[in-house]
């Protein structure tokens, strides 16, 4: 993967006017993001209804275990593909506490009815 990225990062712009329309514009104070995701990481709010929803930090590298992908496919069925802003996904927090920390010490539940 990283050299892929190598491959493809070597961008150049031979023309000046090229580079202005490629800048990006500033940022809008709306839609900024909040400072305290670190790089590597995406924010997920976890929760059955919206009082009892918690926001949590999550690192990338949860995308590729298979719990998290069947959390992400319940957050399909419940919201749909076209969710818009931060990932919702529609499970107890508490529960969902409890699968990051069984895939931070290395540990495959099979489902997440072994942590209910």
């Amino acid at each position: 993967m990283k050299k892929l990225m190598r491959r493809l990062s070597p961008v150049r712009v031979t023309h000046s006017t090229q580079y202005s329309m490629l800048r990006s514009q500033p940022p809008d104070p709306a839609t900024k993001q909040r400072s305290d995701v670190p790089h590597g990481h995406f924010p997920v709010y976890a929760g059955i209804n919206q009082t009892s929803t918690r926001r949590f930090i999550v690192s990338a590298e949860m995308l590729r275990h298979p719990i998290f992908v069947e959390l992400l496919n319940r957050s399909a069925q419940e919201y749909g593909y076209e969710q818009r802003g931060v990932l919702r996904i529609p499970i107890n927090d508490v529960v969902f506490e409890r699968v990051l920390e069984s895939l931070r010490q290395g540990q495959e539940p099979s489902s997440l009815d072994e942590l209910i």
